[in-house]
C-alpha cells in the first residue's frame, strides 16, 4: 500500500506555485457569470491567480502552457455534497453522513470523517470538481452538524475550511425527526435558540433539550457568525423558514432542495436568502414537491435570488460530477418555448463562484479572478456538454493525477493476454 501511494504521488506534476505560468491561448470562463473570453490569458503565481482575461501582459520569464482550441475555467465548486464520507452505503462503518444513535447533534464536527481515499473523490476530480461542500445529514434530531469545505485534491489534507456551517431539515424530514409534526418541528427549532442564547451567557439548564456541546455550538447560528443550511422543499415551507428570519433577524440561512422555490422567488429575494437548488428536479417525489419544474432555478435567477447547484439526496456523495450536465441543460431550457433557463454564464457560475459565495469562500476559490486560489481546470471543449472531457486539473497551483479506481481497472483488463492477469498492484 505504502508503495502504492509513493507512486500515486509520482503522478502529481510539480506545481504552478514553483514559477509564474501564463495559460495561453484558451477560451477563458472567469466564472462570474462574464462570457467566456476568446484566446484569453490566465497568470499564476505562488498558487494564486495573478490576473486572467483577454491582451494580458506575460511577465518576463514566465512558463508558458499553450491551451489553443481548449477551455480554461475555474475548478467546479460542487455546492452540496456528502463527498468523502461513504464508501460503502449499505455498510456503517464506511459510513459517516449521520450519527443516528449518537447523543450530540450540533456539535456534531464532520471535517475529521472526510476521507481522500473515498474512491468518488478521485472520480470528481477527474471529472474538474476541485472543491466541495459537505454536509452531514440528520440522524436522530433536526440538526445534523457542522459541514465543511474539502478539496479533492490527491493528498491527505483534504479540508478547506470545518465548521463552516451547520445543517438542518425542515419540511417533512424536520417534522418526522421533530415528533411527527410541523408544529412541534418549530418547537423544538426555537427551544434549541433558546437554549443557545442561555448558553451564550453561561446559563444551563438540568431539564435542556439540548446537551451543553450542542447548545453552545448553536450560538454561532444565533448571532449569525456561522451559516445555517436548512433543507426545505415546499413554498409552504420555505415561507415558514423566511417567517424564522424575521423572529431571528441574526439568522445567516441558505436553503438547500428548495424544490417550490420558484413560487415564492420575490419573498426569497426580498429577505437575500441565497439557495443552494436542485438542478433539474421536474417530478413530484414527495408532496413537498408537487410544483417541481425543470425551470424552478431559472425563475428563481429572474427574480433576484442568488442560485448555486446543489446535490442534496440526488447521489450526493458520488455524483457531484453531474452539476456541469446540470448546468448545461438550464442552459438548453433557455431555449424550450415556456421554459425559463440560465446563460451559459451564469449557469456556470452556479457551480463556481456563486456556491463559493454562499458558503463564504468567494475571496478565495470558484473563480479566476486575482488573489484567488488557483484551482483551474483545461477542458477540450465547452464543460458544459456532456462530450467534453478535462485534460488537466490543478489545485492550489498543483498538478493532479486524473487517473482513478476505475481507469487503472480498465487500463487493467483493456488487452488481457495469455497467462496470469496483470497484478492490481505492485508490491
Amino acid at each position: 500500500m505504502k508503495h502504492l501511494l509513493l507512486a500515486c504521488a509520482a503522478l502529481i506534476a510539480a506545481p504552478l506555485s514553483a514559477q509564474t505560468v501564463a495559460i495561453t491561448g484558451g477560451k477563458v470562463v472567469i466564472g462570474d457569470g462574464s462570457a467566456p473570453i476568446e484566446k484569453g490569458i490566465v497568470i499564476v503565481t505562488n498558487g494564486r491567480v495573478v490576473a486572467a482575461g483577454a491582451a494580458i501582459a506575460i511577465p518576463a520569464g514566465a512558463a508558458r502552457i499553450d491551451a489553443t482550441g481548449k477551455w480554461v475555467t475555474p475548478g467546479i465548486v460542487a455546492g452540496f455534497t456528502r463527498m468523502g464520507l461513504v464508501g460503502v452505503d449499505a455498510v456503517d462503518p464506511s459510513n459517516d453522513t449521520e450519527a443516528r444513535n449518537s447523543p450530540f447533534n450540533v456539535s456534531l464536527d464532520i471535517a475529521p470523517a472526510i476521507n481522500p481515499d473515498v474512491s468518488a473523490v478521485a472520480v470528481n476530480r477527474a471529472a474538474g470538481v476541485t472543491r466541495a461542500i459537505v454536509s452531514p445529514d440528520a440522524g436522530n434530531a433536526i440538526f445534523g452538524g457542522q459541514g465543511a469545505v474539502m478539496d479533492t485534491g490527491a493528498d491527505f489534507d483534504p479540508v478547506t475550511k470545518s465548521r463552516a456551517f451547520q445543517f438542518m431539515e425542515f419540511g417533512e424530514t424536520g417534522a418526522r425527526l421533530a415528533g411527527g409534526s410541523r408544529p412541534a418541528l418549530i418547537a423544538a427549532f426555537k427551544t434549541a435558540l433558546a437554549e443557545a442564547k442561555d448558553a451564550s451567557v453561561g446559563v444551563f439548564h438540568e431539564d435542556a433539550m439540548l446537551k451543553r456541546p450542542d447548545a453552545l455550538a448553536l450560538v454561532p447560528i444565533l448571532n449569525g457568525t456561522m451559516k445555517l443550511f436548512v433543507h426545505v422543499e415546499s413554498a409552504a415551507d420555505i415561507l415558514i423558514v423566511l417567517g424564522l428570519k424575521k423572529s431571528y433577524p441574526t439568522l445567516s440561512l441558505v436553503l438547500v432542495g428548495a424544490t417550490e422555490g420558484w413560487r415564492v422567488a420575490p419573498q426569497i429575494a426580498a429577505a437575500k436568502v441565497p439557495v443552494m437548488a436542485s438542478a433539474l428536479n421536474d417530478l413530484p417525489d414527495s408532496f413537498e414537491q408537487i410544483a417541481a419544474t425543470q425551470s424552478n432555478v431559472g425563475r428563481m435567477k429572474a427574480a433576484g435570488v442568488e442560485v448555486g447547484i446543489g446535490m442534496i439526496n440526488d447521489n450526493e456523495a458520488r455524483q457531484a460530477q453531474l452539476s456541469m450536465q446540470y448546468a448545461g441543460n438550464l442552459v438548453a431550457l433557455t431555449k424550450v418555448p415556456g421554459a425559463t433557463g440560465l446563460s451559459w454564464g451564469d449557469a456556470f457560475a452556479a457551480i463556481s463562484s456563486v456556491p463559493a459565495s454562499i458558503v463564504g469562500l468567494g475571496g478565495e476559490i470558484g473563480s479566476l479572478k486575482a488573489g484567488r486560489r488557483a484551482d483551474i481546470v483545461l477542458w477540450d471543449g465547452d464543460p458544459l456538454e456532456v462530450t467534453s472531457a478535462v485534460v488537466k486539473v490543478w489545485i492550489d497551483g498543483v498538478e493532479q493525477p486524473l487517473s482513478t479506481r476505475q481507469t487503472r481497472l480498465r487500463d487493467r483488463y483493456l488487452q488481457p493476454g495469455a497467462g496470469p492477469l496483470p497484478d492490481a498492484y505492485k508490491h
